[in-house]
């Protein structure tokens, strides 16, 4: 099957041809827990003045996990190996919402947990890897999307005078009511007004070819959260929550909430897990340890990852900078990029028909 879509350049040596495919089939991690080799559906290997060139096309973004690969072959090799990803993502649930492939729910059962801050750097660390990529800003109260992808005083133009163009600010597509009205007004909207808002942002925005569309759920659990998810044609969910007993507590009613409108949570990511010292370097466990994982477990849902209590996750999302989630040496981006990767490769993997795991499945509405 591989010598079907593998081709190489006359001057590359079996050897060397040899070493790459074993490295590709034998390699693992969270994004390729059975291989990279079994979900390439094209493979060229090549030189030029810079060395090897390995392409592959893979069904979700992950350039950063492969450019670490590279690395390592180009350490086993003694010559440099860079290696390029077609990504090739398709949807895993069919809905009318155009331009717009995957739609993913980020939500929390309580506020203040940091939700539209991992929405917005999961959004960028997704553009990092590769994805093109949208968010929606479901929170009509509080709306913080704009002043967080550094776009507060922008508003949404029209080029046909029915839809809406999204605000586009480093790479990331953008809607929300906080580009349409002030936030106090917004604010004091009955549930039935916030509904019909978040439905026409949805279905009334014209929103470029995304791979990705994250939604940013209102805090909550109540009938406006269950309103919205049943509304929302949702590939699934993530839920974002805090070690604290009082968080779990929320975020379990949160996934039940999903449960309920039957929408499979892809992972539960724990934010604010801990303090680094800056010093020492000290973890400190201000909110409890290990609470995201334990909820995970005890749903059998992925623990996607967990971040730190950092003040310059803070004091970016405040300037509306992410620009350190691209930057190769950023501790916090790696972190951030390898969620996003974790994300949408169980979305690939668990809810996607080509998935090896999922090749019987028929996916409906």
């Amino acid at each position: 099957m591989f010598s079907q879509f593998f081709s190489r350049d006359k001057s590359i040596s079996d050897d060397v041809q040899q070493l790459i495919k074993e490295a590709l089939n034998s390699y693992r991690s969270e994004s390729f827990p059975n291989g990279i080799l079994p979900l390439v559906s094209a493979f060229t290997v090549e030189t030029n003045k810079q060395g090897i060139l390995v392409t592959v096309s893979l069904p979700f973004p992950c350039r950063g996990e492969l450019a670490e690969l590279a690395e390592q072959l180009s350490a086993s090799l003694e010559q440099s190996v860079m290696i390029n990803v077609d990504i090739d993502v398709k949807a895993v649930r069919s809905h009318s919402i155009a331009n717009v492939k995957n739609i993913v729910a980020v939500a929390s059962g309580k506020g203040g947990v940091g939700k539209s801050t991992t929405t917005v750097n999961l959004a960028a660390a997704l553009v990092a890897e590769g994805a093109n990529v949208g968010i929606l800003d479901a929170d009509i109260y509080g709306p913080s999307i704009p002043l967080m992808i550094g776009a507060g005083d922008e508003k949404p133009g029209s080029t046909d005078g029915k839809t809406m163009l999204p605000i586009v600010a480093n790479d990331i597509a953008a809607m929300s009511i906080g580009f349409l009205v002030p936030d106090s007004d917004a604010a004091v909207w009955r549930g039935p007004m916030a509904s019909t808002a978040f439905s026409q942002l949805l279905n009334e925005t014209a929103w470029p070819e995304l791979d990705y569309l994250l939604i940013d759920m209102p805090p909550g659990t109540g009938d406006i959260q269950l309103t919205l998810s049943q509304k929302v044609p949702v590939a699934g969910a993530v839920i974002v929550t805090t070690p604290q007993d009082i968080a779990l507590a929320d975020a379990q009613k949160g996934i039940a909430m999903f449960d309920k409108v039957k929408v499979p949570v892809i992972g539960v990511v724990e934010n604010m897990s801990y303090h680094l010292c800056e010093n020492c370097g000290h973890h400190s466990h201000v909110f409890g340890q290990d609470g995201g994982k334990d909820i995970a477990d005890m749903n059998s849902v992925a623990l996607l990852g967990q971040l730190p209590l950092d003040v310059s996750i803070r004091t970016n999302a405040d300037l509306g900078d992410f620009s350190y989630i691209r930057q190769a040496n950023s501790d916090i981006g790696a972190q951030y990029r390898k969620i996003a990767r974790n994300l949408v490769s169980n979305v690939y993997h668990h809810l996607d028909a080509r998935s090896p795991t999922n090749a019987n499945i028929v996916i409906e509405n």
